[in-house]
């Protein structure tokens, strides 16, 4: 047997231990660890924290890898999740089952809150971490300009919840608008506004505008979905400023 190495820490009272060595055996495969190596403490599972975690494989260092959520996403199909084109099972993947083969990856289910860096531990929802080397790849949330009143009438498009709510929004819009005898109100119900002209925006607002056109153009007796407005609404001077000017202009 081989001693694990945990963390004692103290919580609202309450002790925690939170163990900060993966196993030595993984899939049956023997680990050459030690429980000396450097540990590394990884906080996120989005594409920077995974291939922070590849890149450790075969070295003598431990990793554990910290998300909220066990699921690793691919945020650059989240539109399509929003405008229901693809299932949200198609574009999340377990982070266990992407590590799994990795012996020195240990994957921990838990919220990063904060840092101590005098202390050199990352504190969790429950209990802390120590570290030897730290990675921070938690991702980016988004902006309302200083606006956030905006929050609940404009979700963002960071996660899946955030995919499924503007799902939800977008079609029950249509059902009530099918349901409403006022030409102003349907009008109303069916204008949809996008702020942001970069890729995600430009993808959004065209996938509205192909799922009303065609997906959904032969499926209501009272309404015409065809006719839905749809305003793409960007600061810039112009759409997708990433971009070359040339393939901006296409879009």
């Amino acid at each position: 047997m081989t001693a694990t190495r945990a963390i004692e820490t103290t919580t609202i009272g309450e002790s925690r231990r939170v163990d900060a060595k993966p196993s030595r055996v993984r899939n049956g495969q023997q680990s050459h660890l030690t429980g000396a190596e450097p540990h590394v403490v990884i906080v996120g599972g989005g594409f920077a924290s995974l291939n922070a975690a590849k890149g450790l494989n075969d070295t003598p260092v431990r990793v554990t890898l910290i998300d909220r959520r066990n699921h690793h996403l691919f945020q650059p199909l989240l539109y399509q999740v929003a405008t229901a084109v693809v299932s949200p099972a198609d574009i999340a993947s377990p982070i266990r089952a992407i590590l799994r083969r990795q012996k020195n990856v240990h994957v921990l289910l838990a919220e990063a809150i904060a840092v101590d860096v005098e202390r050199k531990a990352v504190v969790l929802d429950q209990g802390e971490l120590a570290y030897d080397y730290l990675i921070l790849a938690a991702g980016a949330s988004h902006a309302y300009f200083g606006r956030d009143e905006w929050a609940p009438l404009a979700p963002g498009l960071k996660t899946l919840e955030d995919a499924l709510d503007i799902r939800r929004r977008v079609l029950s819009s249509f059902e009530l608008a099918e349901k409403s005898t006022d030409p102003a109100e349907r009008d109303a119900l069916m204008t949809f506004v996008i702020v942001g002209g970069g890729p995600t925006g430009v993808e959004l607002a065209g996938t509205l505008a192909e799922i009303s056109r065609y997906s959904l153009a032969r499926d209501f007796d009272n309404i015409d979905p065809t006719k839905a407005r749809i305003y793409l609404l960007e600061g810039a001077g112009r759409l997708l400023l990433a971009f070359h000017e040339k393939l901006a202009a296409r879009s």
